[in-house]
């Protein structure tokens, strides 16, 4: 393979990649807008500490969810 197409493959990939974290990111603010929304929670009143918190007790719940079905 030459140089030239290498480099354009890179160029490819780095696209890819780019657009995967982007879509990721839109599905992480999406995640998170609708948890908050349906827990009622209010965005002002959340401290890192809290989300974190959330996030934890969530991920827990969804583990305890999957191992009983």
């Amino acid at each position: 393979m030459s140089q030239s197409n290498l480099e354009k493959q890179e160029a490819k990939l780095k696209q890819l990649n780019k657009k995967i974290k982007e879509e990721k990111y839109k599905i992480e603010q999406r995640l998170g807008k609708q948890f908050i929304s349906q827990a009622n929670l209010d965005y002002a009143s959340l401290s890192n500490d809290q989300i974190k918190l959330l996030a934890q007790q969530f991920s827990e719940f969804l583990k305890v969810k999957s191992v009983n079905h």
